[in-house]
């Protein structure tokens, strides 16, 4: 039985300009201590299916519009999209038993107050320690990341860590409850390649250790090849194509999929030969395509594309791509 099971989810922006569906019919599952892939573009809807996950989508101007987040909890299956966000089981379940690493660290960390102040508010709310029981947990996190001299840094404020160590700082105020499920949303996007692999080896090494799942949303299939079991490529709000990792790479269907693996410089290539990028560029979501949102960038794109969505349909068992090529 999956951990989290998400069917047909709609979560749309309501602007003075128009409709943006920002996640547009998007069905998948995480499977317990398994990793999920999310790969797309900005704008796609990657962070946005995290956030209604979480019961974080702005409202107004944003709203669940329908659909199914189904999550399993003491045995029992909770529909997240109609608890109320603010709502008590809502908060219970938020960042105790789901927890979110945001983008960028020195955005999302208050910088008034302490790294231990941050982490020690989520033991307090949920765990019911004391404050003094509180601080000694958020000492053991922040040691459990990686982080030097732990009890000296829990009374640091976010400006005064390195890139590195604030991302770890985040990773240990999402996993101080021990969450079954852990989003991580781009969390190695502004760091550089030697501390990105180290924080990557450190989410794995927590999910073996905690026995979490992970959804880890990304732009780069390098990160997922290191991460995930299974990867689901998002466009323009809906899933065109999902897979097994290795399927993905070796074997990719849909014509967006492939043009982002055509993109990734390799080590093995000549010099010479260049890279081949997707042309054009992401349609307006206030307006999109009637068809197929990647029609007007598709090299295979035929007169069907244009007037009719394709569904999410299995190619081959487990690898599902949504192409009129292929159906």
């Amino acid at each position: 039985m999956p951990l989290l099971d998400v069917r047909d989810l709609k979560t749309y922006f309501y602007t003075e300009d128009g409709v943006v569906r920002a996640v547009d019919g998007v069905t998948f599952s995480i499977e317990p201590e398994k990793t999920l892939g999310v790969v797309g573009e900005s704008g796609c809807g990657k962070s946005v299916t995290a956030r209604a996950i979480m019961g974080l989508v702005k409202s107004p101007p944003g709203r669940i519009e329908s659909g199914e987040i189904l999550f399993q909890r003491d045995g029992r299956i909770i529909d997240l999209a109609k608890l109320n966000p603010k709502g008590e089981e809502m908060r219970r379940i938020r960042g105790n038993e789901i927890a979110m690493i945001f983008q960028e660290p020195m955005t999302s960390l208050n910088p008034v107050y302490t790294i231990g102040n941050q982490i020690m508010e989520a033991i307090i709310l949920h765990q019911h320690l004391s404050k003094k029981g509180a601080k000694r947990k958020a000492i053991d996190v922040l040691e459990s990341v990686g982080i030097p001299s732990p009890d000296r840094r829990v009374d640091e404020y976010p400006h005064q860590l390195s890139g590195g160590m604030r991302q770890r700082a985040m990773i240990a105020m999402a996993l101080s409850c021990r969450p079954s499920l852990l989003i991580a949303d781009e969390p190695t996007t502004a760091l550089d390649v030697t501390i990105q692999a180290q924080v990557l080896d450190l989410m794995n090494d927590l999910r073996t250790e905690l026995k979490a799942a992970i959804m880890f949303i990304t732009h780069d299939l390098g990160v997922i090849a290191h991460m995930a079991e299974n990867v689901i490529i998002m466009y323009l709000g809906r899933i065109v194509e999902s897979a097994p990792v290795g399927e993905i790479f070796d074997n990719p269907r849909h014509p967006y999929t492939i043009g982002l693996l055509n993109s990734i410089p390799s080590f093995t290539d000549s010099r010479e030969k260049r890279l081949v990028p997707i042309e054009g560029i992401v349609p307006d979501p206030i307006g999109p395509p009637r068809g197929c949102g990647f029609e007007p960038r598709c090299p295979h794109a035929k007169e069907l594309c244009k007037s009719q969505i394709p569904e999410l349909k299995a190619i081959v068992q487990a690898h599902l791509a949504a192409c009129w090529l292929y159906h």
